[in-house]
């Protein structure tokens, strides 16, 4: 279980009673609809579900994209997320007017990146599901963005993600430890990706790592390392910054696990500074002003500051206050190891290529 230090692995221990009244909850749920008490409904389109078993971050943004990278330009595709932290209620259908306020910004970022995907999000992912296969009738596949618990729709194909930290496993039920769904829900992944992983990551270490996970026999397994890209000026693309280790780095950030990427910094920066805020951080006037104070306390000739491309769609309104500051934007993406990209790859797109042969009768 991933705790932050002793005092609060204490405290969360002592709330086991809770976390096995919310696990006899989730059971209950879970077994309703392996009863079709509860029922799940289909839909006539291939249907991608990404999700995880635990609280916070493990990846799912950037496999999305990359999802969206290896499936867009063969197929018109459309995501449904739910728009966490928007200012908004129900279904909404980005649009070029879209803001992060508005649909979220995750969705935001996926609407920026991939202008050619159908990018929708609602809360009530059943009603929201309907909506968009209306409004996008042409569509081929759906991703459906953090929806492993959402069993009201049968996904046709289940991507489970895991923290290479805090593996699924070896954890509990929320509030003493980090899962929202029981362990056994594992099961109904095609693949479990552990996320995050440390780049050099050894053959020994992989096989320890899969014996504690057990895939079954339906199931792939595979192992990814955060990648980070060349950063970039958030107002101009094309202005792109190269750390090196004469750079101090103000960090200005709000996701759930930003640990990975301070490591990177430590790595490859003289020193950096951090402005944490939490994930899905709405950004004030007042947070600008504690930016660029921040930044000017910074001695160094070799400075900027660094944010996510999370925190980017929720920086970048502010284009008065922020145009003329060194503030540049860190592209990531998932890195498999053991050279199994391809792997991975074929897998999702025979899914697609397989769901249309049999509808058709091939």
């Amino acid at each position: 279980m991933n705790f932050n230090n002793v005092f609060l692995k204490s405290f969360r221990v002592l709330l086991l009673p809770f976390a096995l009244i919310y696990g006899w909850i989730v059971f209950v749920r879970n077994w309703m609809y392996a009863k079709q008490y509860l029922k799940s409904t289909s839909f006539n389109v291939p249907l991608i579900c990404i999700g995880n078993l635990s609280m916070g971050g493990t990846g799912k943004s950037p496999m999305v994209e990359h999802l969206l990278s290896i499936l867009s330009e063969e197929y018109k595709i459309a995501t449904l997320s739910r728009g966490y932290k928007r200012k908004t209620k129900g279904y909404a259908l980005a649009n070029d007017a879209s803001t992060a306020l508005e649909i979220g910004d995750e969705p935001m970022q996926f609407h920026l990146k991939f202008p050619n995907v159908a990018v929708s999000v609602g809360e009530r992912r059943i009603e929201a599901m309907a909506q968009l296969i209306q409004d996008v009738p042409k569509v081929e596949a759906i991703i459906l963005d953090d929806a492993f618990q959402h069993l009201e729709i049968k996904a046709g194909f289940n991507i489970l993600l895991t923290e290479y930290d805090n593996l699924f496993c070896d954890d509990f039920f929320i509030p003493t430890g980090d899962l929202r769904d029981d362990r056994k829900s594992a099961d109904r992944a095609d693949i479990i990706i552990v996320t995050k992983c440390p780049a050099n990551l050894s053959v020994e270490e992989k096989e320890e790592i899969t014996e504690k996970i057990d895939p079954a026999l339906h199931q792939s397994l595979f192992f990814t390392t955060i990648a980070y890209g060349t950063p970039y000026h958030i107002y101009n693309p094309s202005d792109q910054w190269v750390l090196t280790l004469r750079d101090e780095v103000l960090l200005v950030c709000g996701i759930a696990n930003p640990l990975p990427l301070k490591n990177y910094l430590h790595e490859n920066t003289n020193t950096y500074y951090q402005l944490s805020y939490n994930d899905h951080h709405i950004f004030s006037i007042e947070d600008l002003q504690e930016i660029k104070e921040k930044l000017d306390d910074i001695q160094s000739k070799s400075k900027l500051i660094l944010t996510t491309e999370k925190d980017a769609v929720r920086l970048v309104k502010y284009t008065e206050e922020l145009h003329a500051l060194p503030l540049y934007v860190l592209p990531i993406k998932p890195k498999f190891l053991f050279e199994a990209e391809n792997i991975f790859n074929e897998l999702v797109k025979n899914y697609v290529a397989q769901f249309y042969k049999k509808i058709n009768g091939n």
